[in-house]
């Protein structure tokens, strides 16, 4: 990781590149690829599996016999903590119910807002080298909670053309309507324009690779929403002397291992501790499976220090990041200057991976920046938000007269006169 010591404010956009995502050269394979799926539909899909998967399948669906037994395979350790992990996110997202409000804006004019769940959603989910059953929870969960009619899920096969079955097991628990074996491209066209087999959805949902994101940017361009722009997974870590080397090095290394193109960066006024956390680093990589992959993440990342706690905030805000860690003694305080990240880990004891699985927040989350204006997945985001208003005869000879105002000054007059006529029928 390079090492940089009190940056001026000029170099702090160079020092915050992320690492190069841009997708130029992907977005025409994934244009191709979805407009032979829009035209070919099942056809197409089953050829870009076999190209791509290097599976050939007689039927894209899974059976209900197939996730019968990937629930037997799965261990009942691990089924006793994703059962934990399902609750918790549950009871958050619980809590993000609204109720509705009646305002009265003015005297005989009423006015609310209601949710109402997005009827199809599709939830991608990675099968690769890290098949992200948690990621099953995150999106599957709220999705129910909100009321949506059907939820949709694709996740690529292995070779032998079996889903791994924690994803499987997931699944089942959180009540998604029908899955396909579907992976990369050919997944996001599939939810986006409905094949014979695969239902359109209005909503697609999930993280994937390069080739994933730059599919679901063009289906969302005129075809489905999306959840939001993403990019490879990061982490920035902000810690003052209260914070410990060991657990520091270990939240930088669960980010890095998730891809090469993944970045972590610490920020502290100590600068004595960049040497521990990097000792430290380096000593906790050795012991890694995923080794290689963090190492080149950690290649694209740096530990900094700066001057003052305000210079780490400034610079925090600057990067937007997907995970923040606050290991500083005042966490709650420094926290409440934070405007832009993904979501934020507290103390010592809030490992980054609480988060990703347990904890109960979501770990769907805006990177690349996008944090500065995007929310991570809630139950808000299954949701639409439909206003209403009824105003009575009385109110709207009270209001009337400024609508018919406004109207005339824009020159709309069919807008003055669904006014007018009313008040003049109201008059006699």
């Amino acid at each position: 990781m390079q090492k940089v010591l009190y940056p001026p404010k000029n170099e702090w956009s160079q020092l915050l590149e992320r690492p190069d995502n841009g997708l130029e050269d992907v977005y025409d394979t994934a244009r191709g690829i979805l407009d032979d799926i829009k035209r070919n539909g099942d056809a197409a899909l089953i050829k870009y599996t076999r190209m791509f998967d290097g599976v050939d399948l007689d039927t894209l669906e899974v059976s209900q016999t197939e996730i019968d037994e990937a629930c037997m395979a799965v261990s009942s350790d691990l089924k006793d903590a994703i059962l934990i992990a399902k609750q918790n996110i549950e009871t958050f997202h619980q809590s993000q119910k609204t109720q509705r409000e009646v305002v009265e804006t003015m005297p005989g004019v009423r006015c609310w807002q209601k949710s109402v769940a997005i009827d199809s959603v599709g939830l991608y989910i990675p099968g690769g080298t890290a098949p992200l059953f948690s990621t099953v929870l995150m999106l599957g969960i709220p999705a129910r909670i909100a009321g949506c009619k059907e939820v949709v899920l694709c996740t690529p096969a292995n070779s032998d053309g079996q889903v791994n079955p924690a994803i499987l097991y997931a699944a089942s628990l959180v009540g998604v309507s029908r899955i396909f074996k579907l992976g990369g491209i050919q997944a996001i066209g599939a939810m986006a324009y409905g094949t014979a087999s695969v239902p359109l959805v209005a909503k697609i949902f999930g993280p994937g690779n390069r080739f994933v994101t730059a599919a679901k940017q063009l289906v969302s361009l005129k075809d489905v929403a999306i959840d939001m722009p993403a990019g490879p997974s990061e982490v920035m870590v902000l810690a003052d002397e209260s914070a410990d080397a060991a657990f520091v090095a270990s939240d930088l290394l669960s980010q890095a291992e998730h891809g090469a193109d993944s970045q972590v960066i610490l920020l502290t006024d100590k600068e004595s501790f960049l040497d521990e956390v990097e000792q430290e680093v380096q000593q906790q990589l050795q012991a890694l499976p995923r080794k290689e992959i963090a190492e080149k993440a950690l290649a694209n990342s740096r530990l900094v220090v700066l001057k003052t706690v305000e210079e780490m905030l400034d610079m925090c805000n600057d990067y937007a990041p997907e995970h923040l860690i606050i290991a500083m003694r005042d966490d709650e305080q420094v926290a409440n200057k934070v405007s832009n990240a993904g979501s934020v880990f507290l103390g010592n004891y809030s490992p980054e991976s609480a988060g990703d699985y347990a904890s109960g927040t979501n770990h769907t989350l805006p990177t690349h920046g996008y944090a500065n204006a995007f929310s991570g997945v809630n139950l808000d985001s299954y949701m639409k938000k439909i206003t209403y208003q009824k105003i009575s005869a009385f109110g709207l000879t009270k209001l009337g007269p400024a609508i018919e105002t406004m109207a005339e000054a824009e020159q709309l007059m069919a807008h003055k006169n669904a006014v007018t006529i009313r008040l003049k029928k109201m008059s006699k």
